[in-house]
């Protein structure tokens, strides 16, 4: 019997049926160790495209179990056909810690997140300023590295560009989110609404990331070498934040 007291009326319809099979198996398997299923992203704000996004949630356990996270994993192929992800698995004594660590991450999921089931793990969380700020540079860093290794790792098979800067592009998405916040903008904006305020902020416009945002824009070498130089730009501003 499906479980009444699961909060799914603001999921689009395509995906409350999903979801709830998602939920009651999570339960079923983790019983009274599963504490929260919390949805965060695209679905729970409301802009979910189920031909382009996948569910993304985090499992909160009141201890980490390997073996339920092992008859879990047998639901996967299932899962990804559902459109959903694998959950981020965490303890509350995980996110407690780690704040620090990960603010752009628990930003993210505060900003834009329902509770399935469970207590809110994630709507009290505060972040030092100086931490954010620092992972929001480490972070630039990183995807300018990552691109240059992607570069490589292409071989020459511009086709895998329009990979690359998908995946680049979610991860610069985090970080212009940390920037706003920094900036005490710190509602979940969509995603052209976050490019807008940054390139108002920084006075910088952003048409590589415009293009990889896009599943139907230009994804060639002239937008792969935008991208790479804007993340550049937003390194060398980063000091100035």
């Amino acid at each position: 019997m499906s479980d009444p007291s699961l909060n799914l009326s603001p999921i689009i319809n395509s995906m409350q049926a999903p979801i709830r099979r998602y939920a009651e198996r999570i339960q079923e398997l983790g019983g009274t160790n599963t504490l929260t299923l919390v949805l965060f992203g695209s679905l729970a704000a409301g802009s979910f495209d189920p031909a382009r996004h996948t569910a993304r949630s985090v499992l909160v356990l009141q201890a980490v179990d390997l073996d339920m996270l092992r008859q879990f994993a047998k639901d996967g192929a299932k899962l990804g056909k559902a459109r959903i992800a694998a959950p981020l698995i965490m303890t509350p004594e995980y996110i407690e810690a780690s704040v620090d660590v990960f603010p752009l991450e628990f930003i993210e999921i505060q900003q834009r997140h329902l509770c399935v089931f469970g207590p809110d793990h994630f709507e009290g969380l505060s972040f030092d300023p100086t931490h954010v700020r620092l992972e929001c540079e480490r972070e630039l860093k990183t995807l300018l590295i990552s691109m240059r290794q992607a570069l490589l790792s292409a071989a020459g098979h511009e086709k895998l560009f329009k990979t690359i800067e998908a995946d680049v592009a979610d991860r610069l998405m985090r970080t212009l989110r940390g920037l706003l916040w920094l900036h005490e903008k710190k509602e979940g904006l969509s995603a052209l609404q976050t490019i807008e305020e940054v390139e108002q902020s920084t006075n910088h416009a952003l048409p590589g990331l415009r293009d990889a945002i896009q599943e139907t824009g230009q994804h060639g070498w002239a937008e792969f070498q935008a991208l790479y130089h804007e993340i550049d730009t937003l390194r060398k501003l980063i000091d100035a934040w």
